[in-house]
């Protein structure tokens, strides 16, 4: 059964209690545990990279796991920090590489880098996110997207952070109806359009960010439900959506009023 958006509505209701219930899973709490223990002992970007344990679970913190093998290209952007528009992690498209360094940001606090909220329980606080959000997808990936873009949502200030983050681009993709081919397009003429399509200003807006993922999980669970019609369909959700098509009748019902329930304000 279909339960994107009834997952992410569970979750999201009381964020608190969700985090804190994934804070308390035996393992969870206990790489929190030793990193908070440890961290605050390590003065050098040596030390951070020498203790495989404290290292592995700030990248995971900021959603860099993929990276972790990586020594000396997170090297040098603990070494350049954040300080201008030149360093390594500045120049980089993906901004985890500039939240990691301005967590550990070594370059500018020496060996007190790892003394700040930033570096102990802001990190302990992303990894447990990280964590809901991984658990989540082992389920459905479609909630964790959802879960991902609600947390991102309130820093995305132009088109270009969208499509910079693969996870942001296909989340606002599906959401609109787009087809992922349009990533074949030259990125200024996707950031035109995204810019065209979305109220970039919106999603300061906590409600109007909820409205947006509840769109987007409906879209997902539709495309999901298609996938899956034995009869061949290939009716596309968003044709639904916007014009009505003769197939909806092979659509769940209860998908397609949840399509047209969560129509994008303009």
């Amino acid at each position: 059964m279909l339960s994107t958006i009834a997952d992410y509505t569970r979750l999201t209701k009381d964020m608190g209690k969700s985090l804190t219930l994934v804070a308390k899973q035996p393992d969870v709490s206990r790489e929190t545990d030793y990193f908070l223990a440890n961290i605050g002992k390590v003065k050098s970007i040596d030390d951070f990279l020498k203790d495989y344990r404290l290292y592995s679970y700030a990248m995971k913190a900021y959603g860099l796991s993929d990276m972790v093998y990586a020594k000396a290209f997170m090297r040098k952007v603990l070494t350049e920090g954040v300080a201008t528009k030149d360093t390594f992690a500045n120049k980089l498209s993906d901004s985890r590489y500039r939240e990691f360094a301005s967590a550990f940001n070594f370059a500018a606090l020496g060996s007190n880098a790892t003394q700040t909220t930033q570096a102990t329980t802001g990190t302990a606080t992303q990894y447990v996110t990280q964590t809901m959000e991984q658990n989540a997808g082992d389920q459905n990936e479609g909630l964790r997207l959802a879960l991902y873009f609600t947390r991102k949502a309130s820093s995305i200030k132009n088109a270009y952070q969208i499509l910079a983050d693969k996870a942001l681009t296909q989340v606002a993709q599906t959401a609109l109806g787009l087809s992922a081919t349009v990533s074949s397009a030259d990125i200024d003429s996707q950031a035109a359009m995204l810019t065209k399509m979305i109220k970039l200003t919106d999603f300061q807006d906590p409600a109007k960010v909820t409205k947006f993922v509840q769109r987007f999980a409906a879209m997902w669970d539709a495309s999901q439900a298609s996938s899956d019609i034995s009869n061949g369909s290939s009716t596309n959700p968003a044709l639904i959506l916007i014009g009505g098509a003769s197939t909806t009748a092979s659509m769940d019902t209860d998908i397609l009023s949840k399509l047209q329930s969560i129509r994008l304000g303009k």
